[in-house]
């Protein structure tokens, strides 16, 4: 028999999501996450897919993960410290650390298990981390995990990081000190400001990493915001996504080779988990092979992501500040930002409303995320769209 204290705990909680327009409605993909999808047997226009680059779909991937399933399966078949560790892995991450400009890289299952594993890997309860007040989550559960004190600071407020950070240096209670930013904001599209916190990291000798998951494939013509700086030199830890602007799936850490030596002999999901699969790994080879040596994709990126971005301002949507292609629609209440959403997928345009606790309350919003696969007139539909649901909502 099923607990009915547990049944009374979920039906009332999931009725006051409902209630409050934070219950998130799954949808379920028919066919390739493209530039266009398929939902309920309907086209819709897709703008809310980090597939960046379109590489998810790109023919040059998908021969190169069935080249690796016909010569080493489909599954590595154990933990990377036994037998799991294969050739293809070690070639993704000799590819990871020139594609970072780094000593040595190392591969994971998911961004989100990236995240988990090296925080911990390195930080302690003797630590400190100083993490931006807007960090993803996985970073926020990673300094969790690690026991470290966080000291969260203002978003990206630079006067704010180095008081904190002086004032743990002096404190003399913690044994080591990070510093911990998204690169990219994955939710406003902003860019950390990583050259002033490389500063204030070696005025007091800080502990840096930057979760560049938005940024790898997108800023800095494609090489991410580490290198858009050039601070490869300056920073600990490069982290990022493969599931993103590469397109196939995984997490990975680039830096010095005795950071990725360390992480290989004590980050429990390196350890304890399957290595991600053949397929996975040579199509994120052949991606960073495709990023490395053209910028036309990140280009095209770029070129769509403007035009998208002017179009929905000029008709007076708040897009926020974003200096990426990232492109929110901020609506502030929830209920009108789930019905905002739930208006364009009518229309035609697939673009999910984000609310709380992906976003502090009051700032729900439709993020639109165009990518290089896109074309004029798909976005030309979807601003069209906007327009028509953006005027009967009374939104513009």
């Amino acid at each position: 028999m099923n607990s009915k204290t547990l049944n009374r705990f979920l039906d009332d909680r999931i009725a006051d999501l409902h209630k409050h327009g934070l219950y998130n409605e799954i949808d379920v993909v028919q066919g390739a996450n493209g530039p266009v999808i398929m939902i309920d047997g309907q086209e819709k226009v897709n703008l809310s897919s980090n597939n960046y680059l379109g590489l998810a779909t790109d023919e040059r991937l998908k021969t190169a993960a069935k080249q690796a399933i016909d010569s080493h399966g489909v599954g590595a078949g154990a933990v990377r410290t036994i037998n799991g560790t294969l050739d293809l892995h070690i070639q993704l991450e000799q590819k990871l650390a020139q594609f970072k400009g780094t000593e040595a890289a190392i591969s994971y299952q998911s961004g989100f298990n990236c995240n988990m594993a090296a925080i911990s890997a390195v930080m302690d309860n003797h630590d400190a981390i100083l993490s931006d007040s807007l960090n993803h989550a996985s970073i926020i559960d990673g300094c969790r995990l690690s026991r470290a004190t966080i000291i969260r600071y203002e978003h990206s407020d630079i006067k704010d990081l180095r008081q904190k950070a002086k004032a743990a240096i002096e404190s003399g209670a913690y044994n080591k000190i990070m510093v911990i930013t998204d690169g990219v904001f994955s939710m406003d599209g902003d860019i950390a400001k990583l050259p002033e916190i490389a500063d204030i990291a070696e005025e007091f000798d800080l502990i840096t990493y930057v979760d560049d998951a938005h940024g790898s494939g997108v800023t800095g013509k494609g090489a991410g915001t580490v290198k858009q700086f050039g601070l490869e030199k300056r920073i600990d830890f490069q982290m990022g996504t493969l599931s993103k602007a590469i397109g196939v799936v995984g997490g990975y850490v680039a830096g010095k080779e005795n950071l990725i030596n360390w992480l290989k002999a004590r980050s429990r999901p390196f350890l304890f988990s399957t290595a991600i699969s053949p397929a996975d790994a040579l199509a994120s080879t052949e991606a960073l092979e495709i990023l490395m040596n053209s910028t036309e994709l990140n280009e095209l990126l770029w070129e769509n992501g403007n035009y998208l971005k002017v179009k929905l301002g000029n008709l007076g949507f708040n897009i926020g500040n974003s200096e990426t292609p990232i492109t929110p629609c901020i609506i502030g209440d929830e209920k009108q930002s789930q019905e905002f959403s739930k208006r364009l997928f009518e229309e035609g345009v697939y673009a999910k409303a984000i609310v709380f606790p992906t976003v502090p309350r009051g700032t729900g919003r439709v993020r639109n995320m165009p990518t290089a696969a896109h074309t004029k007139e798909m976005l030309d539909k979807a601003i069209t769209v906007y327009e028509k649901v953006g005027k009967a909502l009374g939104i513009i």
